[in-house]
């Protein structure tokens, strides 16, 4: 099955045990009116707009259910509440939900410094995952700051905390700063 595209997996059979079948349905805005609307509003502004609901979020943002609910200036705090649909086969969150909460919260909190028209894109992320999570770890709270600004490369660091509190990932990230042309 190497390299097979998700629709050619095999027809599955269902075991006894199985239980019924989940489905989740996926909704999202048109992307283009998101960078269509986001045009000629510094970094800041565009990321207050998008925590305010005045411009649409992002794809991924609403198929993972993740939103920003707090944007400063080099700061964001992204929040997430997991469902099963995002478990590993080991019955835990899997680790690249926390990674893409991770990125969204660094990358968001870096674009926070740019000016109009001026973009940025990962290009690296290391992530320490210090404790499971699972649905009763709750809404998932992270942390993206920046640390260096940068001309070239930004740098931010993302703590991300449980329901409890509790920390259960870090990461650091650098983004490529990519000045309007």
């Amino acid at each position: 099955m190497t390299g097979q595209p998700a629709e050619s997996f095999p027809e599955l059979h269902p075991a006894p045990g199985w239980g019924e079948p989940r489905s989740r349905t996926a909704t999202w805005y048109d992307p283009a009116a998101t960078v269509a609307m986001g045009g000629g509003l510094s970094g800041l502004e565009f990321m207050r707009a998008l925590a305010g609901g005045r411009i649409p979020p992002p794809p991924i943002a609403q198929l993972l259910g993740m939103w920003p609910t707090k944007v400063d200036a080099g700061l964001v705090v992204f929040e997430c509440t997991p469902d099963e649909s995002v478990y590993n086969p080991i019955g835990m969150v899997h680790g690249g939900l926390l990674c893409t909460l991770a990125d969204s919260a660094a990358g968001c909190a870096v674009h926070t410094t740019l000016g109009a028209g001026t973009g940025y894109s990962s290009i690296g992320i290391s992530v320490n995952f210090l404790r499971p999570v699972t649905l009763g770890s709750g809404t998932l709270v992270a942390t993206g700051r920046v640390v260096k600004p940068g001309r070239r490369v930004a740098t931010a660091t993302v703590e991300i905390l449980d329901g409890a509190g509790r920390l259960v990932a870090t990461a650091s990230s650098s983004c490529l700063i990519m000045p309007a042309e």
